[in-house]
Order: structure tokens, then C-alpha cells, then sequence
């Protein structure tokens, strides 16, 4: 059952909660899962064998076409990718392939075929190629990875970046051409005939060998390069497997958005369908508008068995459930679980969502989240069969070893296992500093128990490290949970909020309002968030409404709709010093 809730919940075989906990040296703590993890394949691919062996007839893919789904089965996903990884074969590349395009059937077929042939790969994102006018973002994670292929399945669209590859002595390769730019067609790589040379390349990839690269968005400065190795992807999925007991079951049913060049879309997802023989319908939507108009469509023909999501993801779906009763009742009718990551979902949300479910089908569904990195290749820790609450991650999932450090005020989560990245990307020294002493990877979050007296309630998150700062008093300010407790305070009145002030006396905001909220409210809500404040950390004195939206090309925003802190204050420095020197525009408590 949910925390704290008491109405039915729909039954899942889900692993329930269970950890140890040792004391160390310096106020240090170890916790993880008394549970062994369960043996899993070397390499990814031997789940696509299987798979094609045992279920050659399942559907494993679908992407739209037009107004019907183009789909392609185990049986033919295995031929196509071994055809293309003999030609990456054939080719004896020495240098990695980059992946410019969005999801799709090509981009899956080719990043298992690199898989196949032990080629790494980078999945760029699509917004460095078609959001940015300078293509400087993506100028950089060319010269940074130096791709021997680069590939974008609409070569029209993609065409000035694949110039920019082209360039550099990159091959194309399109599955559309692209106007002035020379191009291999990828038929050709699907036409190769599987030979010796695949079978060879396919055998020498082990465990360590890197499966791809991931580049996150980074808090400061450009993208960093997350090696992921095959031991990673395939031991972080029988973690998910284990927790998520009921897809062993019967094989789970994804209508998905999130972005294969991140950790959750790309690993987490993509590779839970995979592991376990589900099918993947994938959702050319996304979490804005108008964009998010195809989400509704496709999941008005597709029933999930278990669904994953961003915040905003949910916050926009709920609308549309509560407006259309039978889309209600046809979205949860078979789910599983509802998940979510990548920020804290707003507990109104969360309420209706629940309601909403009782409505349609009678029962709760079982509401899960965790903690983890793309460095963690993701999952490291979640909440189980006891359900979620907002704010909480769980406990360490089978396999990983957390590790509990004091950090000045704080106490951050440190992680270590086989899920664990060996490093970045051509950064030795980025690598030396992410690692401590004992080989846990710093993962830069802070964690408190939820309830020190019930240590199997797990922990909550408690802010990033690296987003906290001091005021001029001394007094650190806690960036995440003010900027939570701030949102639901204003819930339907502000989309997010930037927190300032580091060295100065007291905590000013960057707003980024909800459509027609006005200054008069936004002054009503500072001051009535303020007169619940229990210091001078935990309220907002001064607040200004930014008028230009988060810009993705600027970092400030990612594709997952959460917002980099950081980059705003960066990009919006003029503005920060406007909140401190008493111009009109800024809103002030009133005491």
C-alpha cells in the first residue's frame, strides 16, 4: 500500500524493503540489500538472442507512421542488427559512432549492431543539432568523441550538423539523404551479409567492453562523457528485474518518450524491455506543448503495463485524464506501477493521480521512485512494494553499496557496485576526483533518513551538494528542499524557480510564472511562504518574474524538463545582481 494512504492498491510483485546497515569510521555509514544479485549476461545482445530465439513473433519495437504503427519483432530485430554490425566489422572502426537523431527503429537497430561489433557509440542530443544556432555544443562533443561514423536517420533535417561532421572526416550515414552532404545510405549497412568477421567481433566483447557513451548536461561547463560498459547495462537490469519482479512475469509493455541519449530513456527503459522480451511503442511526444499533444494520442491506443515518467510528464497528463473518463480507464487499466525520476513530483499531483486512478479502475497503482545517475547506469536506490511518498528514494536495490559520508553539513550518498561507471570519457582527472578513497563514486546528492527510528523507511533526498551555498550570516541554504517546498506552496501559480545568493544576506528567486499569474500574487505567496519560514534559509525575500522561458540551447533546461539552476544564474547573471540592488521589477516581502 502507498504511504500514508489506505485505500486498495492494485497487487504487483514488487521486491518490499530490506537493507544493512554498518557504522564506520567518521560518522560514516554503509547500507545495502541483504539480497544477492542474480547472475545476468555478459553482454546485452545475448537477451536479443534469446529473444529471437524464444519469442521471434513478439513485437520488440513500434514507432509511428502516419496513422497506423510501424513495428519490427525479435525475429527480425536480430538479422538486421548482425547485418549491420558485420558492415561496422568489416570496417575495423578504431573511433566511436555518434547518433544525432531521435529515437527510432534505425537509431536502436544501429546502437545494438555497435553493440554487437564492440563499437562504442554516442547518442548525441537531437537539441545540440536542431536547437542551437551555433552548433558549438555539439562543435565540442565531435571534437571531444571524434566519431569515425555519424549517423541521423532524416538527413534533411540534420543536414547543417552532418556538414559540420562530415567536416571532420566523420562518414554519413542517412537513411534519407542529405542535400550537399555525401551520405551512405543505411540500407546498405542492413544489407551486409553476417559472416565470420561479425561472429569474431560479437565473441570478443566482454564485460568491460564500453557499450556506448553518455553525455550529461553537467551543472557547469560543457557535457561530460559517462563510459558505460556492457557489465553496467546488464548487471543495472537484473537490479531493475529484481525490484521490478512482476515484468519476469509477463513481458512489459512501454509507450515511452524519454530521450535515448539519457541514462532513464536510453539505458533504464530501453534495456528493461530488451532484458525481460517486452515491446517498446516508442512515443514521438514529449512533455510540452504542443508536443505533447501525440503523448495523449499514442496512449490512447497503447495500455501500459508499467509507466515512466518525468514530473512535468505527469503534471501534464493528469488534465487530460481527469477531462476524458475513458481514457482514464483505458490508461490504467493493465498498469503496473507508476514511475517517476529526474525531480520531485508535487504531491497535489501525486494525490490526483490517485484519485483519478480509484475513479477509473477502483485501486491505487503502486507509486515508485529511487535515486541514481547516469553514472549508476541508472537505478542505484528506490522505494519498493511499500510505495513511494514525496521526497523519498528508498533503499540501495541489490547489488549497489551505499555509503553515507559527511560532507560539511550535509551527508552525501556515495555509491559502489557493478552498475558503476569506470569514468569519463578521455578525462583522467575528471575520473580521479569522482572517486574516493574507498572506490565509491561521489555522487554529488545528499540524503536523510526518513524516519531515524525506522531505518527500512530509507531516505530522502536532501538537495545537491554542489546547487547549496552559505549567505553572508554563515547559514547554508538548502537549495532543493526550499525550491520543493517553495513550488508546492505556489502550486499552479510558478512552473519553477531559480534560487540566488550565495555571500549575500538573504535568499532572492528567478520565477518562471504559470500563464496570467501577476506580480500581486506572486508578492501574496512570498509573503505568506515567508510567515511560515522557520529561519532566514528557508524563506525568500525578493523574488523577479522572468519574462523569456528556460532555454534549452543555453543549458537551462533539459529534455526531460528540469531545470539546470546553474546555467540560469550563468546566462541570467544581470538579472541575479538586479534581485540585490532594488529595482522596480523585483518583488519584495513586506513584513
Amino acid at each position: 500500500m502507498q504511504v500514508g494512504r489506505k485505500r486498495p492498491v492494485r497487487p504487483v510483485n514488487v521486491l518490499d524493503a530490506a537493507a544493512e546497515f554498518r557504522q564506520g569510521a567518521g560518522g560514516v555509514t554503509y547500507v545495502r540489500s541483504p539480497r544477492p544479485l542474480g547472475a545476468y549476461p555478459v553482454k546485452l545482445t545475448e537477451k536479443l538472442h534469446h529473444w529471437a530465439s524464444v519469442a521471434p513473433e513478439r513485437v520488440f519495437l513500434a514507432e509511428r507512421a502516419d496513422s497506423d504503427w510501424r513495428r519490427i519483432r525479435y525475429g527480425e530485430t536480430l538479422p538486421a542488427v548482425r547485418s549491420i554490425a558485420q558492415w561496422l566489422a568489416e570496417r575495423r572502426l578504431e573511433r566511436p559512432v555518434a547518433i544525432l537523431s531521435e529515437n527510432g527503429i534505425e537509431h536502436a537497430l544501429l546502437g545494438l549492431a555497435c553493440m554487437y561489433a564492440g563499437v562504442p557509440y554516442a547518442p548525441l542530443s537531437p537539441s545540440y543539432s536542431l536547437a542551437s544556432a551555433e552548433l558549438a555544443t555539439l562543435r565540442y562533443l565531435l571534437s571531444h568523441v571524434e566519431p569515425a561514423l555519424v549517423f541521423a536517420s532524416d538527413g534533411a533535417r540534420f543536414a547543417r550538423p552532418l556538414a559540420l561532421a562530415a567536416a571532420s572526416g566523420a562518414e554519413i550515414v542517412t537513411v534519407a539523404p542529405a542535400p550537399g552532404v555525401r551520405c551512405t545510405p543505411f540500407a546498405e549497412l542492413a544489407s551486409a551479409t553476417p559472416g565470420e568477421v561479425v561472429e569474431e567481433a560479437h565473441a570478443r566483447v566482454g564485460s568491460d567492453t564500453v557499450a556506448k557513451v553518455l553525455f550529461t548536461s553537467g551543472s557547469t561547463g560543457r557535457p561530460k562523457g559517462v563510459i558505460t560498459t556492457q557489465r553496467m547495462l546488464c548487471s543495472n537490469q537484473e537490479m531493475l528485474t529484481t525490484l521490478l519482479a512482476f515484468v519476469r512475469e509477463e513481458p512489459p509493455v512501454l509507450c515511452d518518450w524519454l530521450p535515448w541519449n539519457h541514462t532513464f530513456g536510453g539505458s533504464h527503459n530501453f534495456g528493461l524491455v530488451l532484458y525481460n522480451g517486452g515491446t517498446l511503442f516508442i512515443d514521438e511526444g514529449k512533455p510540452v506543448e504542443p508536443a505533447f499533444h501525440a503523448t495523449l494520442r499514442n496512449l490512447r491506443e497503447v495500455a501500459p503495463t508499467a509507466y515512466f515518467n518525468v514530473p512535468k510528464g505527469y503534471e501534464m497528463l493528469v488534465p487530460a485524464l481527469r477531462e476524458d473518463a475513458e481514457f482514464a480507464r483505458h490508461f490504467f487499466s493493465r498498469v503496473g506501477i507508476l514511475f517517476y525520476a529526474a525531480a520531485g513530483l508535487n504531491q497535489k499531483i501525486w494525490d490526483e493521480l490517485q484519485d483519478l486512478a480509484v475513479e477509473a479502475c477502483g485501486e491505487e497503482i503502486l507509486m515508485l521512485t529511487g535515486l541514481g545517475a547516469t553514472e549508476s547506469s541508472p537505478l542505484a536506490m528506490a522505494t519498493g512494494r511499500e510505495g513511494a511518498s514525496a521526497g523519498r528514494v528508498g533503499l540501495p536495490v541489490p547489488g549497489v553499496e551505499l555509503k553515507l559520508a559527511p560532507v560539511e553539513n550535509k551527508v552525501e550518498a556515495r555509491l559502489r557496485g557493478p552498475n558503476i561507471t569506470p569514468g569519463f570519457w578521455r578525462d583522467p582527472e575528471l575520473t580521479r576526483t569522482a572517486f574516493d578513497e574507498e572506490g565509491f563514486y561521489r555522487l554529488g546528492d545528499a540524503v536523510l533518513p526518513v524516519d531515524p527510528g525506522e531505518p527500512l523507511l530509507g531516505f530522502r533526498f536532501d538537495g545537491r551538494l554542489n546547487e547549496d551555498f552559505k549567505l553572508s550570516t554563515g547559514t547554508w541554504v538548502s537549495v532543493g528542499p526550499l525550491r520543493e517546498s517553495f513550488l508546492i506552496w505556489c502550486t499552479g501559480k510558478v512552473q519553477d524557480v531559480v534560487l540566488a545568493g550565495p555571500d549575500r544576506d538573504y535568499v532572492a528567486a528567478l520565477l518562471f510564472p504559470a500563464r496570467g499569474t501577476t506580480p500581486d500574487e506572486i508578492r501574496f505567496l512570498l509573503e505568506g511562504f515567508a510567515k511560515r519560514a522557520t529561519g532566514i534559509s528557508t524563506r525568500i525575500e525578493r523574488a523577479m518574474i522572468l519574462t523569456a522561458p528556460p532555454s534549452m540551447d543555453g543549458g537551462e533546461l533539459t529534455e526531460k524538463g528540469t531545470i539546470n539552476q546553474k546555467a540560469v544564474l550563468r546566462n541570467r547573471a544581470e538579472l541575479a545582481e538586479e534581485l540585490y540592488a532594488g529595482s522596480p521589477r523585483v518583488i519584495e516581502v513586506k513584513e
